[in-house]
């Protein structure tokens, strides 16, 4: 599980148990329902602020101006949970309580513990599995949702989580890795499970078994492996087939370095059946020089397809290349082309 989604219900539970009247805060502190004297060209308005039970309403621009910072994260809550099928953005939300995005996106964090973006996946995700549940298809699942296809709620499902430095000195001691081979769609692939989540997944040709479990002990080379095809093929199953989408949480572990975390995390974030360039990718990591440095950070991605690295093309539109084959890449996209459609 996410651990935003164990969050975000103990900060709706926070939010409800505030006193009536006051908010203790940092910030200013205001009474429900005060009433203001504003000046407005050289006149006084009288400038009623709403009480918190309707901090998801309209809010006035002198209300903007005398919120605590638990109104506006009252407020911005209420919002998202109201408007979650627009998926608003980060500019939306500060903008209706009158931050910047940055300022926001810092009070918001500070507050609650968890980003803004964290807090409207978990209830996009909850508000999916619900619709699954209710015997809904996953189509009309991630539709009504407010996501642009099954692709984006399965992509919504997998959580990245990165090795401490402690984990990677240790490469794995004490640890049980299951490892096993399965079928895809693409192949036959090796797909590992740690303690902490799915580690790697390779695609190979049947001469190539032999170095890519090679590959996997030297990654973790401290650690028990041990094969296990059963729950090789109960994983691929939750990735590749379209059913098993949204049913369960994946979590992908990665030891890396901090820019090849944050690549893997931004090819986290391309939707299934679109591409973006390796130019577009450096430039979501922060750094539009940096295409070189970006496309070997893909290339060394461990968790093929999961970690969607094939979504990533050469500025002439040209396919480019592909740890497991290029022909492996055109079938993939080709695959997402259609299921997204």
């Amino acid at each position: 599980m996410h651990w935003a989604a164990i969050r975000w219900p103990l900060l709706m539970l926070r939010l409800k148990t505030k006193p009536n009247g006051w908010f203790p805060t940092t910030g200013k502190s205001v009474p429900c329902g005060a009433l203001f004297l504003c000046p407005l060209s050289g006149f006084f308005n009288h400038c009623k602020i709403r009480s918190k039970n309707r901090v998801g309403g309209f809010c006035s621009a002198w209300h903007i101006a005398f919120m605590t910072d638990y109104e506006r994260i009252a407020r911005v809550i209420r919002y998202i949970e109201e408007h979650r099928e627009t998926q608003p953005n980060l500019e939306t939300l500060a903008r209706i309580v009158g931050l910047s995005a940055s300022h926001f996106h810092r009070l918001f964090s500070g507050w609650a513990g968890i980003t803004p973006k964290d807090f409207l996946q978990c209830l996009t995700l909850s508000d999916a599995r619900r619709r699954l549940q209710e015997g809904k298809s996953v189509l009309d699942a991630a539709l009504d949702s407010g996501l642009s296809g099954p692709g984006r709620l399965h992509d919504l499902c997998v959580n990245l989580e990165a090795a401490t430095p402690g984990e990677i000195k240790t490469g794995g001691k004490g640890w049980i890795i299951q490892a096993g081979i399965a079928e895809s769609p693409f192949g036959n692939c090796l797909i590992a499970e740690s303690p902490r989540g799915i580690c790697h997944l390779s695609f190979f040709q049947p001469l190539e078994v032999s170095s890519h479990w090679k590959k996997l002990e030297s990654r973790w080379p401290h650690a028990e492996l041990v094969k296990d095809d059963m729950r090789a093929h109960e994983l691929c199953s939750m990735i590749f087939k379209p059913d098993f989408r949204a049913q369960e949480p994946l979590k992908a572990y990665v030891k890396g370095t901090a820019f090849q975390v944050k690549v893997w995390r931004a090819l986290l974030e391309i939707p299934e059946g679109k591409l973006l360039s390796y130019g577009q990718l450096a430039a979501r990591v922060g750094n539009s020089k940096a295409s070189r440095a970006v496309g070997t950070a893909v290339g060394q991605n461990p968790i093929g397809f999961l970690i969607p690295c094939h979504r990533v093309i050469r500025e002439t539109g040209a396919v480019g290349g592909y740890a497991w084959g290029t022909e492996r890449k055109r079938a993939i996209l080709v695959w997402e082309n259609e299921t997204s459609g």
